[in-house]
């Protein structure tokens, strides 16, 4: 017999094809093969919502090696992702292939290792029709609203905008955030602290006031802080309570999708785009020596924290011989899932427990590898036993006036000696205290007031973004990443740093959806639309009246909209620089054109000159001493070039610092991150020093 298995990519393909061996071919069918037409809607409104499917540009030898392998074959498997997209395409597949979509020819695996496999293989299934629907829903509601939409932008703002289901709300909550940010009024405070230090011991420790003759106490001004330093001057520090308890610390849960790009953030800088892309490398299958091609991790898209009993005894045979049986719970683990949660799969682990980063270090990217360890330390540390602390508070009363001292030391280190959760709010630690008594009187090593002010909410990160969204129940785990992508493409919203901070175009598109498409960009409204999408895919609701449901509202908005901003047109406000136009002495100004930002003569179109928007980075060319400026390859990768180019062609992936070599006075370049070290480039002089 022949049987054929398509699946979404190359490298999927050669690690089943590995598991399932002769008697199966294994191709792929490299993601969609149809979809709605780009040049117009595509969908028809008046009878049922019907789509316009077309195969795919470009796509044209792929379908057709699919149709002359397919009709070769004996028995077709669609192992596409187990997930609404790939069942999606399955259908699609099976619908152009000609397919009995009555017959049992889905299958799906989980994790890509020989018994997931040989599991999907032996039990399949027929196509989900509720998963197709909700795709198929959810693909023409994105699509209702970005080519109705997406006109009236175009008429009322500036041509070329989109609107999307999604990626409008997510701009929502970055404007709003910069709207908070910019009315915020920063309020005075001050705090009293004082540095102590037992008579028993060398180790001084910080205490804070925390309450004056019995009250709480909040300290609004300098006066304030003066008289009480002015009460404190003479007064012993008497400790009048010390608390001892131990804490238990808990760890966090394996990953899910949105955790997974949180994580990855914080602690490696990645944007949620390059998490995925190395999740779903690893997923699929990569060449590892001496096992050959084998998928390291489950299905990264989900938003389950729920655990094969399997994969939990594995995780605790691996704990036990690395660490003792002391570090392994009473009982294995069960983490809750959130209530809206699909559980459609299990939370994201590595596929062998046993198989340690390190292991594997010599076959991954350095993505691959970082993603890995990542997942994999969380994975373990989610399975093993709590850590104990030995908490101490203590109170120390000064002249009526009540101080708190805390800290801790670490009575068993549990899953701590692997894998903590990164967290960008969290306090430094607190430091260790020394051993203290009741009535001890303490040494004052000094007592300051110190002026503070309230901050403003933070910006957001994709990290804080991506937890609003689905915090919110704004898109599902597969939208958090292209919803970032797309905003930032459509220039709504740009990085500043690692913070996310609304365009003026983002201002301008979003204050006019918010007075005139309320619903589209209301995070509570989009969240209950998932949610009916969510019953179409569970079979609780029909996809047709769920759409209409929806149109027919927004085609009223629609045209409401229209009439009352008939003959108008909204500005976008142009952004200042202080470069002066050579040609004309206007300030010119930083415009949004279709490659993104440049600088342009406001006189337009009596004066036309413009200019690329340059990043200097202060340093010099070491060729000609020109400044060195930050470019992009076509790619978008950053380098720094010289600014003299095409006169002078010098770059480097390398840093420019301030510093200059003592050599030759060129400017030095930082090479191999903070450990690395740093270099001279001018030619012939070789003057390097490690940052060590």
């Amino acid at each position: 017999m022949s049987n054929l298995v398509i699946v979404e990519s190359p490298a999927k393909a050669k690690t089943i094809q590995k598991y399932l061996g002769s008697g199966y071919e294994v191709i792929a069918s490299m993601g969609h093969i149809r979809d709605l037409p780009k040049s117009k809607l595509g969908v028809d409104v008046e009878n049922g919502f019907v789509p316009q499917y077309l195969d795919m540009k470009g796509k044209e030898e792929v379908i057709k090696d699919l149709k002359r392998r397919a009709k070769k074959s004996d028995c077709v498997y669609l192992a596409t992702d187990p997930d609404r997209e790939g069942e999606a395409i399955s259908w699609h597949l099976a619908q152009m292939l000609g397919l009995d979509m009555n017959a049992d020819n889905r299958v799906a695996f989980n994790e890509i290792t020989k018994t997931g496999v040989q599991n999907g293989m032996a039990n399949p299934h027929k196509i989900d029709l509720d998963l197709v629907n909700a795709q198929q829903a959810r693909r023409i509601l994105d699509r209702l609203v970005g080519y109705k939409l997406s006109p009236f932008l175009w008429k009322k703002v500036k041509r070329g905008l989109s609107a999307g289901r999604v990626q409008s709300v997510a701009v929502r909550l970055i404007v709003d955030r910069e709207d908070e940010i910019n009315a915020f009024v920063p309020k005075e405070y001050w705090s009293i602290d004082a540095k102590l230090r037992s008579a028993h011991s060398t180790r001084q420790f910080a205490a804070k006031l925390a309450a004056v003759d019995g009250k709480k106490i909040e300290i609004g001004d300098e006066a304030q802080a003066q008289m009480l330093l002015h009460r404190l001057e003479d007064a012993s520090f008497v400790v009048t309570g010390i608390k001892k308890r131990v804490t238990k610390k808990q760890p966090a849960p394996p990953f899910i999708t949105s955790t997974l790009q949180q994580e990855a953030s914080k602690r490696m800088g990645f944007q949620s785009k390059r998490t995925m892309k190395a999740a779903q490398e690893l997923y699929e299958g990569v060449d590892v020596d001496g096992m050959g091609a084998v998928g390291l991790i489950t299905y990264m898209r989900t938003d389950s924290l729920r655990i094969s009993a399997d994969a939990q005894a594995a995780a605790a045979e691996y704990i036990r011989g690395a660490y003792g049986e002391n570090y392994l719970p009473d009982k294995p683990r069960v983490f809750k899932s959130k209530k809206n949660a699909q559980d459609a799969h299990e939370a994201i682990r590595p596929t062998m427990p046993d198989l340690t980063p390190d292991r594997v270090k010599g076959s991954l990217t350095s993505d691959q590898y970082k993603l890995y360890k990542l997942i994999w330390e969380r994975f373990i540390a989610s399975q093993m036993a709590n850590a104990l602390l030995d908490t101490v508070s203590v109170d120390i009363d000064a002249a009526g006036c009540l101080f708190k001292a805390s800290g801790y030391s670490v009575q068993f280190d549990g899953f701590t000696v692997l894998y903590e959760e990164k967290n960008e709010n969290e306090e430094e630690n607190q430091k260790m205290l020394p051993l203290l008594s009741m009535q001890e009187v303490l040494k004052v090593l000094s007592l300051d007031g110190n002026q503070h002010f309230t901050q403003p909410p933070a910006r957001y990160s994709e990290a804080t973004l991506i937890k609003a969204l689905e915090e919110n129940g704004i898109g599902r785990p597969s939208t958090y990443a292209p919803t970032i992508t797309t905003i930032l493409s459509r220039m709504y919203v740009e990085r500043e740093g690692k913070q996310l901070k609304p365009t003026a175009l983002g201002v301008v598109t979003t204050t006019l959806m918010k007075e005139h498409f309320e619903h589209i960009v209301d995070a509570a409204f989009t969240a209950k639309m998932e949610t009916d999408l969510d019953n179409v895919e569970q079979g609780t609701a029909d996809w047709v009246s769920t759409l209409d449901a929806f149109y027919q509202d927004f085609s009223k908005t629609l045209t409401q909209a229209e009439e009352a901003m008939e003959g108008k047109h909204v500005k976008i406000p142009d952004e200042e620089t202080d470069v002066v136009c050579e040609k004309c002495g206007r300030t010119m100004v930083i415009k949004i054109g279709r490659f993104g930002k440049f600088i342009a003569c406001p006189g337009f179109p009596e004066c036309t000159n413009t200019k690329k928007i340059v990043q200097e980075t202060g340093g010099s060319c070491p060729l000609c001493g020109e400044k060195i400026v930050l470019k992009k390859s076509k790619r978008g990768r950053s380098f720094y070039g010289c600014n003299g180019y095409p006169a002078c062609s010098f770059m480097t992936w390398n840093l420019p610092t301030e510093e200059t070599c003592p050599q030759c006075k060129s400017t030095l370049f930082q090479k191999g991150g903070k450990s690395g070290k740093l270099v001279c480039e001018k030619p012939d002089c070789g003057y390097e020093r490690s940052l060590k």
